[in-house]
């Protein structure tokens, strides 16, 4: 007698709320991340919004493996959400777009009707900045920072990025509230994200305050950085943590 094999299923894990709303920035195995801007129009629907994602995430098995984590920060305009996820691959992205998105969505959509979903951009990580061994401190901001340039230019965009990060080494009096700095490189091109954790809002505001063109001191080196040839707007939004999930392995 022939027995038949049949094929073994999988079990998908559930979802996991990380401590203090944090992804892991500098995990391996990262090959694309997805940032895209949500609009509600008010810090009540934001708060509702937030809270609509929790619910339809965590009552469902986590969706696909090549989605290593979801970020939902609340936007400091009182309207906006931010959504950072981190892939494996475009082909895991579309997989999720193909199976599961639109049935989540739409529980969210039911909950808080006239979410606007806008502006997603695809990146890949390139370099980050993190505190050294033993720096506790909890980030209690996330600022980003959408950098366009007037066409694509690989090089140029590494280039910018490596600028900066050389204004911050060189900096003789760096702002003290920032903890890190994750730099991404837009597939279009023409376009770097930095997602910085900071301790507070008012850190940042104190930055920004100091003497000088924005966060950092007025030297040379971050003369260069904004004054890097073919820059052509930088964004900056502050956000409270909000929301991380990840599979529960």
């Amino acid at each position: 007698m022939t027995r038949t094999t049949r094929p073994t299923r999988t079990t998908r894990t559930s979802a996991y709320a990380r401590p203090h709303a944090r992804p892991d920035l500098t995990r391996p195995g990262v090959g694309l991340v997805k940032a895209s801007t949500w609009r509600v129009g008010t810090p009540e629907r934001q708060r509702a919004a937030l809270d609509a994602i929790a619910r339809t995430w965590e009552s469902r098995p986590w969706p696909t493996e090549g989605l290593l984590s979801y970020t939902v920060h609340p936007g400091e305009d009182g309207d906006t959400l931010l959504h950072y996820s981190q892939w494996r691959s475009e082909e895991d992205y579309r997989e999720l777009v193909r199976t599961e998105r639109a049935t989540r969505n739409a529980e969210i959509d039911a909950a808080v009707p006239g979410i606007e979903r806008v502006a997603l951009h695809s990146y890949e990580p390139y370099r980050s900045r993190v505190p050294g061994e033993g720096d506790g401190r909890v980030p209690g901001c996330v600022v980003t920072v959408e950098v366009e340039f007037d066409g694509p230019d690989p090089a140029r965009r590494r280039g910018w990025v490596d600028a900066v990060l050389e204004a911050l080494d060189s900096d003789p009096a760096p702002p003290p509230g920032g903890v890190s700095g994750h730099f991404h490189l837009g597939l279009d091109g023409a376009r770097v994200l930095n997602y910085a954790e900071w301790e507070s809002a008012a850190a940042h505001e104190a930055a920004l305050a100091a003497p000088g063109d924005g966060v950092g001191a007025p030297t040379s080196q971050w003369r260069r950085v904004r004054e890097y040839p073919g820059l052509v707007r930088s964004t900056v939004r502050r956000h409270t943590p909000g929301l991380s999930l990840g599979p529960d392995v």
